[in-house]
């Protein structure tokens, strides 16, 4: 979820929120006068450590982010410096906005391993989110991919993508008037795949039609489905479907083990590479199929 870090009632809502991460916004969300103050709202936040807790067995078993400003403007490396050196330790990830190329994520990944020692933190402590937000980041999207060993996950732009490419909506993360198909998909599919071939995560952008649960349920429906782990939210409304969608269904969960089981004991027992289970041939691909959905519900509190 999306918090801007200029609004101390939306950081102290963020607290409860079902959600695997919160990132403390100090870009678009914020107004370029308000920088400065929505800086030091996040650090104060950080250093109070209850804001949303801690993951890796501690506390809330969420992330916590800071999507920075761009590495072109005046405000980037002021944030990274404040949040990381103000609160060491408590930030898991910095967001990079507006990624146009691996020069920019190279930037971030020397610059965080200088504050990271002033710090006195391992080098490598803090990871890196890369937005891919124009038509020139998702043309170099497979070497940005790469650019650094910090890397964790892509994360699609939605609104200034469509904006640099000309798109006619006006809703961010819809669809627009006179396109019979999904208008986003050759963008997050070659994300997609970019993420993958690197071992990434690949999230998918917001819905900003707060009150349209239909529409972002159609948006988070159509990524799920292709690959994506997960998407991000504005607005605690969103955070249900958003978790719904991407959760699998109980049937699913349980037709994944059997797969694994059936594998298994062909496997072990029988010494065959490929069996039928009901009405279905299932061999190794089928098992690398089953182990994801099987993760997801595992993760999703199934048994």
């Amino acid at each position: 979820m999306s918090v801007p870090a200029s609004s101390e009632r939306f950081l102290a809502k963020a607290r409860d929120l079902p959600v695997d991460e919160v990132m403390l916004d100090l870009e678009d969300s914020v107004a370029p006068d308000a920088k400065p103050g929505a800086r030091e709202l996040a650090v104060a936040a950080l250093k109070a450590g209850d804001l949303v807790g801690k993951h890796d067995g501690k506390q809330g078993g969420k992330l916590v982010a800071v999507r920075i400003n761009g590495a072109t403007t005046p405000w980037a490396y002021q944030d990274v410096i404040a949040v990381v050196e103000g609160a060491p330790g408590a930030v898991d990830s910095l967001v990079l906005p507006k990624v146009s190329e691996p020069a920019a994520v190279v930037w971030l990944d020397v610059l965080l391993t200088q504050v990271e020692q002033a710090a006195g933190l391992p080098a490598g402590t803090v990871r890196i989110e890369a937005q891919i937000e124009d038509a020139a980041g998702l043309a170099a999207v497979e070497a940005i991919a790469v650019s650094s060993p910090r890397l964790v996950s892509l994360v699609f732009g939605p609104a200034d993508f469509m904006a640099s490419i000309g798109m006619r909506s006006l809703t961010v993360g819809g669809q627009p008037e006179g396109y019979p198909y999904d208008a986003h998909h050759y963008a997050l599919m070659r994300m997609l795949v970019a993420a993958k071939a690197a071992g990434l995560q690949a999230i998918d952008g917001p819905y900003a039609k707060i009150g349209d649960l239909d529409g972002l349920r159609a948006a988070a429906t159509s990524v799920a489905a292709l690959g994506y782990d997960g998407k991000w939210v504005l607005h605690p409304g969103q955070v249900g479907v958003v978790n719904e969608v991407f959760t699998p269904s109980r049937v699913d969960y349980a037709r994944a083990v059997r797969i694994l089981d059936a594998y298994e004991r062909a496997t072990a027992v029988d010494g065959r590479g490929a069996v039928m289970l009901d009405d279905e041939m299932i061999d190794e691909a089928s098992r690398k199929m089953a182990l994801v959905i099987a993760a997801k519900g595992a993760a999703a509190g199934f048994s």
